[in-house]
């Protein structure tokens, strides 16, 4: 089944949506009550063709058999084991790790090891210099060649609108404030760390969010990991998206609040768990919850969708619960302003009551944020971990990220940061469609720069990214445990600073790689047509 949800501006969350059945195709047009969405909502998931799943899980059983044969080969000294194992005088100890945790790596990971970790030698932009390697073992260790594999299209980097760069008006201006006051701090905020660009920073963040106070910190994962355990705990709820990031996941879990997991952004399923958390109350004493937080992404980088926010505001105020909101990856590449998904739908930043987001990806820096009302923040600097006790933000990274937000919010005297906003969004919805002519199927929502393309089998996730590279086009490739067994996928991140001949060049290299490998596996194919508007999609039904 083909799966394409559009909801228009009448949708409401007392309506179902109306169903239109064209074959395998479904179009859901929402009902004209309730006014939540302000645009057309489209996201697609077309169902894995049944062949491929029966194929791919019958590739995964005998990489298995192979990997029990071999560690049987391994155990028997028939075979040469490279794996890191305790040593023969502390055979008598309790094992530091079990051995069969690491069969997945040793004998499935290990096979496709070169697609990741490749060293890059350039400034991570539109392009990269990569540094070749080859392995004589297998892929249990690498050696250099000597040799550069010269301007690589980049399209794994979360550089959504192109401020990972070594040269203009951030670069400049980092350069001189790394002479003014070094790269370091050594020291946390509360002591020796807290400099006048750390302030200057958390109020213009403040300032872009729309919301009364902001703070930075400088790692993203523990923005998350270390300030959720400070805002939840026992005796609190967590409701979580079933694919939230690892750092939100750690995060609810360090807090010791009960968690409970709702299914990717299915409403029905967070109002019912909403609804028996309201009813219920705590296991055992049926004690009113001392709050309940919802936790959820503005995009999710794996599928490439985009959290029905609306929807999920009405819930929340419904239920009279909190909003956790994760804007990693869409602060800075959603919304006409870059305001990221708040700014996408056009809703109130106030209804999000507490506001994350990184500096890692649009911005070109490191770091995290969270903002929302100011006694959130005056609450978090004293009580979160990752402002007590971590080092402060680097002042390098901090001047980028000031003079990349500024050009985004047109504060520098340039139309810049508009025209990137505005490129990214053309260069996203025409690498989606061009993909999805070309017969891959291809999941998310049709606005998200995040881009993944079904591979499926494991054998093909290796080499996809190797038949890429000798194309000279860089990609992110992903398999079990980060995705579900039968979803491999390629993942790529479109980028402003994608030029129509770059993405062209990318098209025409994964057209011809996913003939050789035979991953063009969608039944419906896009029609091509020259004078079709963007948001408006012709299909035809495809033989099997």
């Amino acid at each position: 089944m083909y799966h394409v949800s559009v909801m228009n501006g009448c949708f409401g969350l007392d309506k179902q949506p109306k169903t239109l059945y064209l074959s395998d195709l479904q179009v859901h047009h929402g009902s004209c009550n309730g006014g939540l969405y302000s645009r057309p909502f489209i996201e697609s998931f077309e169902e894995t063709p049944m062949l491929v799943a029966v194929l791919t899980y019958m590739g995964y059983g005998i990489l298995t058999i192979f990997g029990y044969l071999r560690d049987f080969l391994r155990a028997r000294k028939i075979e040469k084991c490279h794996i890191a194992r305790e040593r023969e005088e502390q055979k008598d100890f309790v094992p530091l790790y079990q051995d069969f945790e690491n069969f997945y790596t040793r004998n499935l990971y290990m096979r496709i090891r070169d697609n990741w970790n490749r060293p890059i030698c350039s400034v991570p932009a539109d392009k990269v210099d990569l540094v070749e390697r080859v392995s004589y073992d297998y892929n249990w260790t690498f050696s250099h060649t000597g040799r550069v594999v010269k301007d690589v299209i980049n399209m794994g980097s979360y550089n959504y609108l192109g401020f990972s760069e070594n040269k203009g008006s951030c670069a400049d201006a980092v350069a001189e404030v790394t002479l003014k006051y070094g790269a370091g701090v050594g020291s946390t905020r509360q002591e020796m760390g807290n400099l006048d660009g750390h302030e200057e920073l958390e109020k213009l963040v403040a300032r872009f969010l729309g919301v009364e106070s902001a703070m930075a910190f400088g790692m993203g994962f523990a923005t998350n990991s270390m300030n959720i355990p400070a805002l939840a705990g026992k005796g609190c709820l967590i409701l979580s998206d079933e694919l939230n990031h690892a750092s939100l996941v750690l995060g609810a879990r360090l807090s010791g609040s009960t968690i409970r997991v709702f299914k990717h952004n299915n409403m029905q399923s967070l109002e019912k768990l909403l609804r028996d958390a309201i009813v219920h109350g705590q296991p055992r004493t049926h004690r009113p919850w001392k709050k309940i937080l919802i936790l959820v992404e503005g995009i999710y980088s794996m599928e490439g969708s985009i959290i029905r926010l609306p929807e999920v505001i009405a819930l929340k105020k419904k239920y009279k619960a909190y909003l956790y909101l994760d804007e990693a990856h869409s602060i800075g590449a959603l919304g006409g302003r870059g305001r990221g998904v708040v700014d996408y739908f056009g809703l109130d930043p106030t209804d999000v009551d507490i506001m994350m987001g990184t500096f890692t990806k649009s911005f070109g820096a490191a770091g995290g944020y969270i903002g929302g009302k100011k006694e959130l923040i005056d609450y978090l600097r004293s009580h979160s971990h990752s402002a007590v006790y971590a080092t402060s933000m680097s002042p390098p990274v901090v001047e980028q990220i000031i003079t990349s937000m500024k050009c985004i919010m047109g504060e520098d005297g340039t139309t810049i940061g508009t025209e990137r906003i505005q490129q990214l969004a053309e260069n996203t919805v025409y690498f989606r469609r061009r993909l999805r002519e070309m017969g891959f199927i291809i999941y998310g929502n049709n606005d998200s720069p995040v881009v993944p393309l079904m591979v499926y089998m494991p054998a093909k996730i290796g080499a996809f990214g190797r038949e890429m590279l000798k194309r000279n086009i860089g990609v992110v490739v992903v398999g079990f445990p980060a995705t579900p067994i039968i979803e491999s996928r390629a993942r790529f991140c479109v980028s402003a600073a994608h030029t129509k001949e770059m993405l062209d060049q990318a098209l025409s290299a994964i057209s011809e790689v996913g003939d050789l490998l035979q991953l063009k596996y969608s039944r419906h194919r896009i029609l091509p047509t020259l004078d079709r508007p963007f948001d408006e999609t012709t299909y035809e039904e495809c033989e099997d």
